[in-house]
């Protein structure tokens, strides 16, 4: 039974909604509703039943309403850095690298290392001596940890080059990581 605070709602089955009806509705969207969007688009890009070219659709949606999620503090950022990481890298992992910036596993490289703050060897010395660390940095060792958890997918669709090199040593780095 609903309380009075819900009876307003509408109950919305996101994930039986088509590609279309969702994008449009997505443009509408604020707040934590774009999280569910989030979840149904990406859910639906896994999807082995769909045609490739809609799997990407769904995986752009999916982009979307990740990048507009609320939360600007270190872990709101730092999650969607690693969503957006996790989604692209999969894309390109079981639908093959694409010409689109998003399925381009240099500009995925490129945009990884953007998003750390540190080299390998600082968070590696750092995290030797975490038990000495203020909590911040022992969080910034953490959030760098979740930001290069997809480095061992990516790796291997990588030429070799000063960007593979840079994110080789940050998946050796990230063992050490807490």
């Amino acid at each position: 039974m609903s309380n009075d605070a819900n009876r307003d709602q509408p109950i919305r089955n996101l994930s039986t909604w088509t590609l279309d009806r969702l994008e449009a509705f997505t443009i509408t969207q604020q707040g934590h509703e774009l999280e569910r969007i989030r979840v149904v688009a990406q859910s639906q890009a896994y999807r082995s039943d769909e045609p490739r070219h809609v799997r990407l659709r769904w995986a752009k949606l999916s982009l979307n309403a990740n990048a507009r999620l609320p939360g600007d503090t270190p872990w709101s950022l730092a999650r969607k850095t690693r969503q957006n990481f996790a989604l692209r890298t999969w894309i390109i992992d079981h639908l093959g690298p694409d010409t689109d910036s998003d399925w381009d596993p240099e500009v995925l490289a490129a945009d990884t290392l953007e998003a750390l703050a540190l080299e390998p060897d600082q968070a590696t010395t750092l995290s030797a001596s975490r038990r000495d660390l203020p909590t911040e940095q022992i969080s910034e060792l953490r959030r760098h940890k979740n930001k290069t958890a997809h480095l061992d997918r990516l790796l291997g669709f990588l030429p070799p080059g000063p960007d593979k090199v840079r994110l080789t040593a940050w998946a050796e780095a990230r063992k050490h990581l807490p």
